[in-house]
């Protein structure tokens, strides 16, 4: 049990958003002492949804484990699944046919979209912008229909395999995803016409909650966190996996280190993403798309294996360690939205409380990844 907060002054009290609050996305409580209008510290308390991933990942198969991964962040699901099927494929050594790893790049990338809109058109709602959303909404609709129609589900996916994928794209998803891309980029410039250049959403977020470098490197930030203060880190870069080598795109980063920059990442990701998957539909090879000599039943050599990906929220990583069983001895997932989530308690002292709720959504978390 945490020790009571001591009330100094009559102007000093503590302020509870949440567990259930429009703030906090999701089931997450932030303990707020205020100083009148102005937050002098802040705990956030996590564990209201723990599920216990890591635990069912020990006590599973590796096939059996592989739904797990994508209620992890139902927003954008397969960068995670796709970082556990590599960190096993790497272990097992593997071998994946080309054609599925170029269609698995292809499906993250248009997931990492829908990530990114929702997200976004969600933090404009908090700020009080409705239309955004539902504009946001809609292209997301695209690209939920075009998943579904060859994983079989539009949010908790588990379309990979260990050796490659569940089923293969056809023309018609080919031609969906063609026609999506300069759909897509029209949207965007409607965007930033209704948003990105709206005085008033500038004035709220322009100056922001200011994080620098020293404090996203002192908590491990990642994604839109990291890159909107000026670090210019992005694991499908630095740490290159997949197919992602043989893509031509930029990593967007933004000095000025206040939410208004963290925004800005996300909608420049969403075009290099497009470039990325207008790059895989023209360079899809052919060919299977399942090793031929996949194990059926896969017992990992001992040893210690790691794989990081960098999915929707940030630097997402798996530790695996193997003792040869049919299950892993122990399973560690680095949670990005954790990292993202651990310097808001240092980083929003100081400021008033609305501006500490547009700095927290300007975080992007999704709380089933942090209570995982």
């Amino acid at each position: 049990m945490s020790k009571p907060i001591q009330l100094p002054s009559d102007e000093t009290f503590v302020l509870n958003v949440g567990p259930q609050h429009p703030a906090t996305h999701g089931v997450l409580r932030i303990k707020m002492r205020m100083d009148g209008e102005y937050v002098s510290e802040a705990e956030t308390v996590i564990g209201y949804i723990h599920r216990m991933h890591e635990k069912m990942g020990e006590l599973k198969t590796y096939q059996q484990f592989l739904m797990n991964l994508s209620r992890l962040d139902y927003l954008g699901a397969l960068g995670y699944c796709h970082g556990h099927v590599l960190v096993v494929e790497k272990a097992g050594g593997i071998q994946v046919p080309e054609r599925a790893e170029y269609i698995r790049v292809i499906t993250v990338e248009l997931n990492r979209i829908a990530s990114h809109l929702f997200g976004v058109g969600s933090y404009i709602m908090d700020l009080g912008g409705f239309s955004p959303l539902m504009y946001m909404l809609q292209d997301r609709e695209y690209i939920l229909d075009m998943l579904e129609a060859v994983t079989g589900a539009r949010l908790t996916y588990c379309y990979y395999r260990f050796g490659g994928l569940y089923n293969d794209i056809d023309d018609t998803f080919i031609a969906r995803a063609r026609a999506f891309i300069p759909r897509c980029r029209e949207s965007l410039k409607k965007y930033h016409k209704l948003v990105t250049e709206n005085i008033i959403f500038r004035k709220r977020l322009e100056g922001n909650a200011y994080l620098s470098q020293e404090i996203c490197r002192k908590y491990g930030a990642t994604s839109a966190v990291a890159r909107g203060s000026g670090i210019n880190y992005d694991v499908r870069k630095n740490e290159p996996y997949s197919v992602y080598p043989e893509f031509d795109f930029d990593v967007p980063v933004f000095t000025e280190g206040d939410s208004m920059a963290r925004y800005k990442v996300k909608m420049a990701e969403i075009e290099q993403s497009l470039r990325i998957i207008e790059q895989g539909l023209d360079k899809l090879p052919g060919g299977p798309i399942m090793a031929e000599k996949a194990p059926k039943n896969i017992k990992l050599p001992v040893g210690d294996y790691y794989q990081a990906v960098e999915a929707a929220k940030g630097s997402f990583g798996i530790r695996l360690v193997s003792d040869g069983s049919k299950n892993p001895y122990r399973l560690k997932l680095r949670s990005p939205s954790y990292s993202n989530m651990s310097l808001f308690d240092e980083a929003c002292r100081g400021l008033m409380i609305m501006d500490a709720m547009a700095f927290f959504g300007s975080l992007d978390l999704v709380v089933p990844e942090i209570d995982r």
